[in-house]
């Protein structure tokens, strides 16, 4: 079967990862309102294309903090790669490095970050950090990703207490005996999401800067207050996410809560976004609302599960290919070009 767009590889992770890992994968909270409202929002929005624009050569680099990527696309953070391929987190950093983009590695891996270092040295990777109830291990885990060569830290803010996740209930959900969460082998007992400390406030920032030099990240913010919050806590970042619909259900699309984001903090801060992107095109529409660069998350996951490594960059290479192709066609040569001109909001 050729695979030609990423649902070619939704269908192939569908039909061959066993039952327990497709749910966990694809789990929504509650109804999964918010999961499909992420693909929806995308499809509201509309281009304003121009026309007879020198597109001959054609420039989709960019910037995030300062280190250049071929295209706007990077891997977002997600657990247990190793339900979907065997070398897990392994494969996701090499794919992520052979296509010279970001990875951001969680810290539910199933590999550990000295294994995801050493599978792909000199890429560009940040690690995700959920604060947990032991701030010990929380701090060894920050300090050890700065000490592998980890370029970012993204504080997940979203996660006081897991979603309700009705496919993981009804499955009873747990990682395979083989598989463990390795980063905190040591510190907690695998899988006990219980652990996570729903005390965490906006002064544990001040924490994490003295902690490291890693610029912060913060990933989870859907309105203009958090945004202002987190720009005068000193984040370098911010990833406007809703944890692909898996945590409060009914909130908004990430693409349109991108908006309020991006006009809140005026440019003092790099604005990403995840949630919803499936097309070259839903890119060039976010990077049209003020997005520096978008994340992807289960699309990440199912390249892994069709053929690990190379099957995550046929994933990355197929965007590559869709966002250069919408991006000529909506007349921008570079990514410098794309603005709000090129986009309205359906009135449907």
């Amino acid at each position: 079967m050729a695979m030609v767009c990423l649902s070619d590889f939704e269908a192939y992770a569908k039909k061959y990862l066993p039952k327990i890992a497709w749910d966990y994968f694809a789990a929504g909270a509650d109804d999964c309102t918010t999961r499909d409202e992420n693909i929806l929002a995308y499809k509201r929005i509309r281009f304003r294309p121009r026309m007879l624009r020198d597109v001959s050569v054609m420039d989709i680099r960019t910037k995030i903090l300062g280190s250049e990527i071929s295209f706007p696309v990077g891997i977002a953070p997600t657990g247990f790669h190793q339900l979907a391929w065997p070398d897990g987190e392994k494969s996701t950093a090499r794919a992520a490095r052979a296509m010279n983009t970001c990875y951001i590695a969680s810290t539910y891996s199933t590999c550990t970050l000295e294994e995801i270092s050493a599978a792909a040295p000199g890429g560009l990777r940040w690690f995700q950090l959920y604060i947990h109830r032991n701030r010990a291990a929380s701090q060894q885990l920050v300090q050890r990703a700065e000490a592998l060569g980890f370029q970012g830290l993204v504080l997940t803010a979203d996660l006081p207490y897991t979603g309700k996740r009705r496919d993981d209930v009804r499955n009873g959900f747990r990682l395979p005996p083989h598989m463990k969460v390795k980063n905190l082998e040591r510190a907690f007992e695998v899988c006990k999401m219980s652990l996570l400390d729903p005390s965490v406030t906006w002064n544990d920032i001040y924490w994490l800067r003295s902690l490291t030099r890693l610029p912060i990240i913060i990933k989870g913010i859907l309105t203009r207050e958090d945004a202002e919050l987190a720009v005068r806590h000193g984040v370098q970042g911010i990833i406007v996410s809703n944890h692909g619909g898996r945590q409060l259900d009914e909130g908004p699309a990430t693409i349109d809560a991108l908006v309020e984001v991006v006009e809140a903090v005026r440019g003092r801060v790099e604005v990403y976004v995840d949630g919803g992107i499936r097309k070259g095109s839903d890119v060039l529409k976010a990077l049209a609302l003020g997005a520096k660069c978008v994340f992807i998350g289960r699309p990440a996951l199912w390249g892994l599960a069709y053929k690990g490594e190379e099957g995550l960059q046929d994933v990355l290479r197929i965007l590559q290919d869709e966002f250069r192709l919408s991006m000529a066609l909506a007349g921008c040569a570079s990514v410098s070009e794309i603005g709000q001109h090129l986009v309205q909001f359906s009135k449907l």
